[in-house]
């Protein structure tokens, strides 16, 4: 879209290179300016903010889901367990797919994940998988880069969200070992971010309902063995 970044352009053709990938690039400036021409009569006004955040998200969704159903394949949601959790995710878009890979691996945990990756400790695992044994395989440009939707400008992660490396425990608490907010609290997490993430938690069950299967590697996935009501007093 017009917010993608050249550094996010070029980390993505970088990373297919090292992966033995083939890529194509589908700008969707068109599409979007012909859906806010669209919508604009019923709106009275352009869509704008998260509407219009939502949109980048859906339009590239249905590309890519037509592209599978034409090709006979199976698109693969992008979305961690943190995004699923506090409901950063968009239905119908960046949700799209028949299967979350890393769906029940929290934000903190995929960073992790892709700093060992990267590190000597793979190349075992890596020879294994028909991977280059050696070097960079994500690439430190994007392990490093503060996380971003990239759907209007300058957006980051950050804006809507705590800091990962304070929500993913908060999270982990919550879902896993079924914490209360008071029982954060009382062991000394801030009651407002307690409440807050809390208040995430239960406010995006309607999209988990929703989302593609997980592959399960913690002891609590969303999923089948989630079962929470969509709406509660």
């Amino acid at each position: 879209s017009p917010w993608s970044s050249e550094g996010s352009l070029a980390d993505a053709l970088a990373l297919a290179s090292r992966l033995g990938l083939d890529t194509d690039t589908v700008p969707i400036a068109e599409l979007m300016g012909g859906f806010d021409a669209a919508l604009a009569p019923a709106l009275g006004r352009e869509p704008a903010g998260l509407t219009a955040e939502n949109l980048q998200s859906r339009i590239r969704g249905t590309l890519l889901m037509a592209v599978a159903n034409q090709d006979g394949q199976l698109l693969l949601s992008t979305g961690n367990k943190s995004e699923l959790a506090v409901g950063y995710c968009t239905l119908y878009g960046d949700m799209n797919g028949g299967l979350a890979v890393i769906g029940d691996l929290y934000k903190s945990t995929v960073f992790a994940l892709c700093a060992w990756l990267d590190s000597p400790e793979s190349s075992a695992c890596r020879a294994a998988l028909g991977l280059p044994a050696e070097g960079e395989l994500v690439g430190a440009a994007i392990r490093q880069k503060p996380p971003s939707a990239e759907l209007r400008p300058d957006q980051r992660d950050s804006d809507s969200l705590p800091d990962y490396g304070q929500l993913d425990p908060l999270l982990q608490a919550l879902v896993e070992e079924h914490r209360s907010p008071e029982e954060l609290v009382a062991q000394g997490s801030d009651p407002a971010l307690a409440a807050r993430v809390h208040g995430l938690l239960q406010r995006a069950e309607f999209k988990r309902r929703q989302a593609a299967p997980v592959l399960k590697v913690s002891g609590h996935a969303f999923g089948s063995g989630w079962r929470m009501p969509i709406a509660a007093g």
